[in-house]
């Protein structure tokens, strides 16, 4: 028999006809109950069905004492918190009734000893029999935003967008949807695999490189049980779209931590290094790093080239950012062809700057920076372009807003003019690297600081990301163009 693809393999836990919670609970307090509310509360559209041995309702809602009263055929996934003595029989039950996936957030396996490691594979081995796909055990949930699924225990619910995340930690899955929510750029599914008794990081990793709903999958690992079955399906992967991933457990310290939170062991870091070069897999060292370089991929074409220009109506920023693109092994500050030099001429007064980067003289009033956008992204030399100085007038119309002599005196006219024109560089920002088919990267510190800001508003408005400073960027830009050449030299360009 041909084994099921991933799609079709992981249809039920993430787009199921209808889901199960088990052990839902009446009482706030406990994660039955934030189970059942989250489920219910994020506008899921299929069949939801509570059960837990009083057959209380659960906020509103009938529950069953047991899975054998609910309809055959309603529901493909299960959603457990009932101990773990329990769940064997409960998932004998939901086999017969139709159910081909479980999400098991109950504890007390692997990482508790090894008695705990000895029920986790015979869990394993029940949930093979009954053909059940099992995530878990010790997990936090499954997000799904085209399903408006939210089935997990911690918070937030993400906006929709492209990025897949899987994670051995269930806070780290957390940290990433906070990223997701405060940014804008949203994610398309979200698992946190907790022990990984059956369904590891890199099965999520393959199914998300066949998902049409992602662009971008990433990976949160503390250790590797299998590293042969992780080399293969992250390279597969890798080959299909960009995998990024975060490890830690990189000394000796992390590893005995990481033994005790999933039971996971953790592979020597070198070897792993080397492993993720070989396999195209772009390996970051922080939580914001993993994330910005996920977001980028997902919102942002692949540079076709190492050669940067920058556009910036802040000196100061300009320098710094040409500072951190010169230190850069892979990116290079291209100098400014005679062709762009004299169209720039034309548009702006003699006092810019007639290189790279190209500071635009304080004509941020006028139509000059939509137009020298433009220019930059139409030029063949031109591989990514970094825009500096997006909210910096609407800042400065906060501050007039704010003060004793606004509306008055004609201010209110032009508070408003500032805030449509930064408005106005973070939609051209968009949408000349999609008609371009390059990355336009826009920084400002504005997006943390004041993200209420227009131009920031805009652009978390569009999904894009105001990336808070230069070293964000590059970085991003950086492993974008390496994984970009990794293509180019496995001929999958």
């Amino acid at each position: 028999m041909t084994p099921p693809s991933s799609i079709e393999r992981f249809r039920p836990m993430f787009d199921p006809r209808g889901i199960i919670v088990a052990g839902a609970s009446s009482h706030p307090g406990k994660f039955g109950f934030v189970a059942a509310h989250n489920v219910l509360a994020h506008g899921y559209a299929g069949d939801v069905f509570l059960t837990n041995r009083e057959g209380s309702d659960v906020l509103g809602r009938k529950s069953f004492r047991s899975v054998d009263e609910i309809p055959d055929g309603k529901a493909d996934l299960v959603f457990v918190c009932t101990p773990a003595p329990t769940i064997p029989e409960l998932l004998r039950s939901c086999a017969a009734k139709g159910v081909r996936a479980a999400f098991v957030a109950s504890a007390g396996y692997s990482e508790s000893g090894d008695e705990g490691r000895r029920e986790e594979e015979a869990l394993a081995a029940l949930c093979d029999e009954l053909g059940i796909v099992l995530a878990g055990p010790n997990g936090q949930g499954i997000i799904s935003t085209p399903s408006s699924l939210c089935a997990q225990i911690v918070a937030p619910n993400p906006p929709r967008g492209r990025i897949a995340i899987a994670s051995q930690s269930g806070g780290f899955q957390q940290a990433f949807l906070n990223y997701a929510r405060a940014t804008g750029v949203g994610v398309s599914r979200a698992i946190s695999a907790g022990n990984s008794a059956a369904t590891a990081v890199e099965d999520y990793a393959l199914f998300y490189s066949e998902d049409p709903e992602t662009d971008v999958a990433l990976i949160y690992v503390e250790g590797l049980p299998d590293g042969r079955s992780f080399f293969e399906k992250m390279s597969a992967a890798a080959a299909r779209k960009p995998v990024v991933i975060l490890k830690s457990g990189n000394t000796e310290s992390g590893k005995r931590a990481a033994a005790s939170h999933t039971g996971a062991l953790a592979a020597d870091d070198r070897i792993f290094d080397g492993m993720c070069k070989q396999a195209g897999l772009v390996r970051t060292r922080s939580i914001r790093e993993a994330f910005v370089a996920a977001a980028t991929f997902a919102t942002q074409p692949l540079p076709t080239g190492p050669d940067v220009f920058v556009l910036t109506t802040l000196g100061g920023w300009g320098v710094v950012t040409a500072d951190r693109i010169a230190e850069s092994r892979t990116l290079e500050l291209m100098p400014i062809p005679a062709d762009l030099r004299a169209a720039f001429d034309e548009r702006l007064p003699p006092r810019w700057s007639r290189n790279n980067p190209a500071d635009l003289a304080g004509n941020e009033t006028r139509d000059t920076v939509v137009e020298c956008l433009e220019i930059t992204a139409s030029h063949p030399d031109v591989n990514a372009i970094v825009l500096l100085g997006i909210g910096v007038q609407s800042n400065l119309g906060d501050l007039e807003r704010a003060g004793p002599f606004y509306p008055e005196h004609g201010l209110e006219r032009v508070v408003d003019y500032h805030g449509r024109q930064d408005a106005r560089y973070a939609t051209a920002a968009v949408e000349m690297g999609a008609k371009y088919g390059k990355p336009v990267l826009t920084i400002s510190e504005l997006g943390e600081t004041r993200p209420e800001n227009p131009g920031m508003a805009r652009l978390r408005e569009l999904g894009r990301l105001a990336y808070p400073s230069t070293d964000d960027a590059i970085t991003a830009l950086e492993h974008a163009h390496g994984y970009a050449r990794y293509r180019r030299r496995r001929g999958l360009a």
